[in-house]
């Protein structure tokens, strides 16, 4: 009975385990298809895939990997492969446990080594998986490459910032550093350059360097090499960029060039410096940090070279002009220096011929006038030319004060000739010491320049009287509309200048039988002195050069031979000069408006000094409606 028990249980236990390895084959073969199914999956999968054991031991990777990597099992499995940077070991061993630990990893961003050398970006996600879902237990990483995606983004920040940031270096060398130290940091070098030609000497020089040695980078900057000498030399000849990623390549190539610099380059990435269709130097980076220099690398350069070379080439540009106005500026203390001289040598010997032509007139008075007074009133008009544009020339450029010691003692110095000439022509008539004192006064401008409450209106009038005698043989209409005003402050002497000047100016452009406005007027806070005249006007490219000093609106011929205030008889063009330089000193504004006469279209054309005997004037009415100036100055009240 017993034995009939055990009999039946074991054929049971026999059945079930039957039914068992039934079901484990069953199963082995479901596993052995879904392996099958998901190696087909990851086979076709398009992201780089690996799997790895719980050892840490790699079982499988995808064709993908392999395409991305260029790493393969084989290699993988024995070591070879150099598969995680130097550095980043510790990192993955601890991305590993957060793995182990969690069960999967959903993004990790790091950084992976291709068999060719390049240093990819890489996103990883990682999960463990159990043996019922994959047939063994292991790990499954799934990488993607966003090398390009991050190098894309990288390259458009830096472009835009450097595009913001260029208008903020006007100065060549703060910009080629700042150009120089972008690269460094955009493509991950121990240095950047910036390299120039100097197309005179056919020099290479390097005024823009990063470096993360300081005093290697001040050193760069004091290097000047020929170019055959660098690599650089034939970017700039050939106009094609350069990658050297073996430094054995080009060793011993540019023996001068590495015993300037003082080191070797392993690798190096050289683009031109385009500016318009020309090469002005070239962009470089070298020793790369982490891997080596890649097209996309050169790439980038050659984005930021075309970029900045405009800009390189202005602030150079920039430079240089402002070198020419140092040296223009040098030029133009000299050339005052000698003319203050000459300014001064000059008063004296004019002076003296000045006393001696009164002492010749009054000596030859008992002669004929018509042997002798002409040719002696012809001497005296011309030395009043000298001394008048010698006046103009003080004001202009000597901007002197008579009371200065050395002022006096240049005085003492030149006076024997002149007391001389002062005792001969006044002895007699005023009291010497009194007449020696008008003298010099009138020689050196030795007067008060201490500004004064004046009263416009009144003062304009003054000088209006004042002129009368001097233009007295001009057939005009002069309308005068002086209105009382608030006092301004300002120096007498300057001020007699200015109002004379503009009034004479406007009586020389104003053919007889023609029309001359002078007004003084109160406008907002300002005091406004005006001359307006219907005369023949200045051209609209001329009127932003007359306040510049000796330039004249007419030809020389017109008017050398004329007496002051006759019609174009102009004048050197320095009185305009020296009533701008009177508004700065004195702080009023002066300015123009001005149409040329519409009858006087050719260079050539010529007014006839008459209304009456213009061809195109019916009328007075018609000049005064073809052209003229309107000079204005406004003075600050007190």
């Amino acid at each position: 009975m017993i034995e009939k028990v055990n009999y039946e249980k074991f054929e049971k236990k026999i059945k079930t385990l039957k039914n068992r390895i039934k079901e484990l084959k069953l199963n082995q073969g479901s596993l052995k298809e879904s392996e099958k199914r998901y190696r087909t999956l990851l086979d076709f999968a398009p992201y780089p895939v690996a799997t790895f054991t719980l050892k840490g031991e790699i079982s499988y990777l995808n064709p993908a990997f392999t395409e991305v990597f260029g790493w393969t099992l084989e290699e993988m499995k024995n070591g070879i492969a150099s598969f995680v940077p130097p550095g980043l070991a510790p990192e993955t061993s601890e991305k590993l446990r957060e793995l182990f630990k969690e069960r999967i990893v959903t993004r990790y961003v790091t950084k992976r080594l291709s068999k060719d050398g390049r240093i990819l970006d890489v996103i990883a996600r990682g999960a463990v998986f159990s043996k019922s879902e994959m047939g063994l237990a292991g790990e499954l990483v799934i990488f993607r490459d966003i090398t390009k995606e991050t190098r894309t983004a990288k390259s458009n920040e830096t472009m835009l910032r450097i595009s913001m940031a260029l208008p903020q270096y006007p100065d060549l060398e703060d910009l080629l550093d700042y150009i120089s130290n972008e690269i460094k940091r955009l493509l991950d070098t121990q240095g950047a350059l910036v390299i120039l030609l100097d197309e005179e000497t056919k020099e290479l020089f390097f005024p823009g360097a990063a470096d993360d040695d300081k005093i290697t980078k001040r050193k760069l900057k004091k290097i000047r090499l020929p170019m055959d000498s660098m690599a650089s030399g034939k970017v700039i000849r050939t106009g094609r960029p350069v990658i050297v990623n073996d430094s054995n390549e080009a060793s011993g190539l540019y023996p001068l060039r590495d015993e300037k610099f003082g080191y070797t380059f392993d690798n190096y990435v050289l683009v031109p410096i385009y500016s318009s269709e020309r090469i002005i130097g070239v962009l470089a980076a070298f020793n790369k940090i982490q891997g080596i220099f890649e097209q996309s690398d050169m790439q980038l350069l050659e984005m930021v070279a075309g970029t900045v070379g405009l800009s390189i080439e202005n602030a150079r540009f920039s430079d240089e002009l402002k070198l020419s106005y140092k040296d223009l500026a040098s030029l133009d203390r000299v050339k005052t220096k000698a003319i203050n001289h000459l300014s001064h040598e000059l008063k004296t010997p004019v002076s003296v011929f000045s006393g001696t032509l009164n002492i010749l007139a009054k000596k030859l008075g008992q002669l004929p006038d018509d042997t002798w007074k002409r040719s002696i009133a012809r001497a005296q008009r011309n030395v009043e030319r000298i001394k008048r544009l010698q006046n103009e020339i003080n004001d202009i450029i000597l901007e002197k004060d008579g009371g200065t010691n050395e002022f006096i003692l240049y005085l003492v110095e030149q006076c024997t000739d002149l007391l001389e000439n002062v005792l001969e022509e006044k002895a007699g008539d005023t009291p010497v010491i009194e007449s020696i004192r008008k003298r010099i006064n009138n020689i050196f401008d030795i007067k008060e320049t201490e500004p004064e409450a004046i009263q416009l209106d009144k003062f304009v009038s003054q000088c209006i009287e004042g002129l009368k005698p001097e233009y007295s043989h001009r057939n005009l209409n002069i309308d005068q509309n002086l209105k009382s005003t608030p006092e301004i402050f300002i120096p007498v002497v300057p001020l007699k200048k200015v109002i004379k000047g503009l009034i004479k100016n406007a009586i020389e452009n104003t053919p007889d039988q023609g029309r001359i406005e002078i007004t003084v007027s109160k406008a907002e806070s300002v005091v406004k002195f005006a001359v307006k005249d219907f005369g023949v006007g200045i051209k609209k490219n001329q009127q932003q050069k007359i306040f510049k000093g000796f330039f004249t609106t007419q030809e020389t011929s017109s008017y050398s031979s004329k007496e002051p205030f006759d019609f174009n008889a102009g004048g050197r063009g320095g009185d305009l000069l020296r009533m701008k330089i009177f508004s700065k000193r004195y702080d009023f504004d002066i300015g123009i408006t001005s149409s040329k006469c519409r009858f006087l279209l050719e260079k050539d054309d010529i007014c006839p000094g008459k209304i009456e005997a213009c061809s195109f004037c019916r009328d007075h009415n018609d000049c005064y409606q073809s052209g003229g100036s309107e000079f204005s100055i406004m003075f600050k009240t007190m």
